[in-house]
C-alpha cells in the first residue's frame, strides 16, 4: 500500500463497505490465501476471548495479523437477542484495522458488513471442498443477516434453482425469498424445518442464539451426499444426531481446545479449515458423504475481509479520511 500518513486514519462505513463490489471469488481467495500463511508461520493469531452475562448476551473479540498483507485486525463484538425489540441488529461489531509493522492505525470499519460477508466466505470455503459441485436446492434454518450472505455466496458457487426457507420472522422470511427471486431461485417457505432440510443438497443453519433457544434440527433428516454450513455453534442441532454425518469439519482445532464448551463431540471432529486448505486432509469422498462444516468464526477471516475492504477502498478513493 505504501507509506501511510501517520495523522489519519479511514472510516469505512457500512454503505462504503457494500460499495466496494466485492466477489465472492475474491472473499475465498482472501481467505484462502490467509489459511495457507498459518501453515507457514506467517498468519498469528490470539486465542478468542469471549465474556457471557448471565442476561444472554455474548461479547466476543478477536485479534489476528499478517505480514502478507501487512495488516492487524481487531473486531469487537456484541451479540443480543433483544435488540430485535430496540429495532437493532441482533449483532453489532466494529473492526480496527493497523499497519502490522509499524503499529500505525489505518482504518476503522463497520463489523456488521465484514462479520456477515467473512462468514459467508468462510462457508464457502468449506463448501468448495465438502459439497456436491452439482447442488441445486439450498435450505436455510433461519433467514437473517447471515442467511442472506450465505445465498449470495452459495448462489455464486453452485448451480442453484431453489431454496427453501425456515425461520421465525415473516419480515426476514420476506427479504431472503426476495433475495433468491432477484438471483432467478424459486423461493419456498417450508411449514417446518423437516420439510425444509430432508432433501436439500446444502443447509445453512443461522439461528439466533439465545438462552430459550431449545435445539430442534436433526442430522438424520439429511439425505446422502448434503452438506451443512452450521453457522449458528451447532446450538440448534441435536447433539444426538450429529454422529449423522459421515464427517465434521471445523474452523479452528488449536482455537476449539480452548473453549470451555465444544461445538461437537470432539471424536467427531476429521479436521479443521486450514487442514482442508493446506491439503492436510481430502474434500469430499463420496458423492453419498453428508458432511458438515460447524465454526464459531475465525480472526483471520476478520483480517482477510478487512484487509481485502481497506485495500480496495484505498484503491477506489473511497471512505472517509479521519485525523487521528
Amino acid at each position: 500500500m505504501g507509506m501511510e500518513h501517520p495523522d489519519s486514519l479511514w472510516y469505512l462505513s457500512h454503505k462504503t463497505l457494500e460499495s466496494l463490489a466485492l466477489t465472492t471469488k475474491d472473499v475465498i481467495e482472501s481467505i484462502e490465501h490467509l489459511l495457507l500463511g498459518r501453515k507457514q508461520s506467517k498468519v498469528w493469531k490470539a486465542p478468542k476471548a469471549v465474556i457471557t452475562p448471565p442476561d444472554g448476551r455474548y461479547m466476543m473479540a478477536t485479534l489476528s495479523a499478517a505480514d502478507d498483507p501487512p495488516f492487524l485486525a481487531v473486531k469487537a463484538l456484541i451479540l443480543n437477542p433483544r435488540n430485535r425489540q430496540r429495532g437493532l441488529p441482533d449483532i453489532n461489531s466494529l473492526i480496527i484495522l493497523l499497519d502490522s509493522d509499524t503499529g500505525l492505525p489505518l482504518a476503522v470499519m463497520d463489523g456488521n458488513w465484514i462479520t456477515a460477508v467473512r462468514t459467508a466466505g468462510l462457508s464457502a470455503v468449506a463448501a468448495k471442498r465438502l459439497a456436491r459441485m452439482d447442488a441445486s436446492t439450498a435450505a436455510f434454518i433461519g433467514c437473517g443477516t447471515q442467511a442472506r450472505s450465505h445465498l449470495q455466496a452459495f448462489a455464486d458457487l453452485f448451480p442453484l434453482r431453489e431454496i427453501r426457507v425456515f425461520g421465525r420472522g415473516s419480515t426476514n422470511r420476506q427479504a431472503l425469498c426476495q433475495a433468491a427471486e432477484k438471483l432467478g431461485l424459486l423461493a419456498i417457505t417450508s411449514k417446518s424445518a423437516r420439510e425444509a432440510v430432508r432433501d436439500a443438497d446444502l443447509i445453512i443453519s443461522t439461528v439466533t442464539l439465545s438462552p430459550e433457544l431449545i435445539p430442534f434440527l436433526d442430522a438424520r433428516w439429511l439425505k446422502p451426499g448434503a452438506f451443512a454450513a452450521v453457522v449458528d455453534l451447532a446450538a440448534s442441532w441435536l447433539t444426538d444426531s450429529m454422529p449423522a454425518f459421515d464427517r465434521i469439519i471445523i474452523d479452528d482445532i488449536e482455537q476449539e481446545a480452548q473453549m470451555p464448551t465444544p461445538l461437537v463431540d470432539p471424536e467427531l471432529v476429521s479436521g479443521d479449515l486450514a487442514g482442508l486448505i493446506n491439503d492436510d486432509m481430502t474434500g469430499r469422498c463420496s458423492d453419498d458423504e453428508k458432511t458438515a462444516f460447524v465454526f464459531r468464526g475465525l480472526a483471520l477471516g476478520d483480517l482477510a475481509l478487512a484487509a481485502l475492504a481497506y485495500q480496495r477502498a484505498r484503491h477506489l478513493h473511497k471512505g472517509s479520511e479521519i485525523e487521528r
